[in-house]
């Protein structure tokens, strides 16, 4: 009896146990199935929590960006902080009135006078160098492997693609309310952009009714879309770095300036190219021309419009 009482609690605690590791086998399936999805769809341009600094440079200019400041501007505004305080700190302790009853009547001193005129032209002098030369790699325009156009609306941005077809779709944010697990509150978009790593693309700013601003942090891009005018500006998304990528508006632009985000899809050529492909057949053409299946959406910019810059 007792032996059988054994081999019977014997079975059960096998039974159990398989149960157990199987079970832990399909949540370690499960596990690693999403941990393979979310390294598919690495989001690399967002703020993360607790995140000190700027965000994780994908281009050149973003990394430039990032040097100029840690290296150039942080230094010097850190040293001129801890003197200013060291002065402060020293004239309240020297020239207090309990030490000094008598106050200096000293008005005017040639050495200081230039002291304090020539150093902080010094000072800029060093931080126009580097400033001047960022600017200039931002803004002067290598060869273009793709254009891009983005268009602000009140409140929502769409792009048009003319080199692949001159398609256009709008982007909107997706409500709080049908985000997905794992979507960003507030910057995903339900149409994203998609472009190619390691390729010089030119993205041309635009607006079709107040004044708004194309920014993504990680590609160090953040430009005026004004209307009746073409701002232009250009990255080149490092080859290593594929993944997912997000902006906002950063002009004040009306009530719901906080909801019309950009989301980018950094994919390798060979997915660029599949993508280009479905969306010839998804989205509207620019001259008016559609497709079946394709969705609505307006002309971006019906009139010329200037190239000049925004004063």
């Amino acid at each position: 009896m007792f032996l059988t009482r054994m081999n019977n609690g014997v079975a059960k605690t096998a039974k159990s146990w398989t149960r157990m590791t199987g079970a832990a086998a399909l949540l370690g399936a499960t596990v690693l199935g999403a941990g393979q999805a979310l390294a598919q769809e690495a989001v690399i341009g967002a703020a993360k929590p607790e995140q000190l600094g700027m965000q994780e440079a994908a281009t050149s200019i973003a990394a430039d960006s990032h040097h100029f400041h840690n290296v150039v501007l942080l230094p010097i505004i850190t040293v001129i902080t801890i003197f200013v305080l060291l002065l402060l700190l020293y004239i309240m302790f020297r020239f207090r009135a309990s030490k000094n009853p008598v106050p200096s009547k000293t008005t005017h001193h040639t050495g200081l006078e230039i002291a304090w005129t020539v150093i902080p032209v010094l000072i800029l002098i060093v931080v126009a160098i580097p400033s001047f030369k960022l600017l200039y790699k931002q803004l002067d325009l290598p060869q273009a492997d793709l254009t891009i156009r983005a268009i602000g609306h009140q409140w929502y941005w769409s792009y048009e693609y003319p080199d692949n077809g001159n398609f256009t779709f709008d982007a909107n944010m997706v409500p709080t309310d049908k985000l997905q697990p794992g979507q960003l509150r507030l910057l995903e978009t339900d149409n994203e952009v998609v472009v190619p790593v390691g390729k010089n693309i030119r993205i041309q700013i635009t607006s079709t009714d107040v004044i708004h601003s194309w920014t993504v942090p990680s590609f160090g891009i953040k430009h005026d879309a004004v209307p009746g005018r073409v701002n232009e500006s250009w990255f080149n998304i490092d080859t290593d770095k594929p993944g997912l990528y997000y902006g906002q508006c950063s002009e004040l632009c009306g009530t719901a300036h906080a909801f019309m985000p950009i989301k980018i899809r950094a994919v390798t050529d060979a997915e660029f190219q599949a993508w280009v492909a479905e969306a010839q057949k998804k989205f509207a053409k620019v001259d008016g021309v559609t497709v079946p299946g394709s969705n609505p959406t307006d002309v971006a910019v019906a009139a010329p419009v200037s190239t000049q810059p925004a004063n």
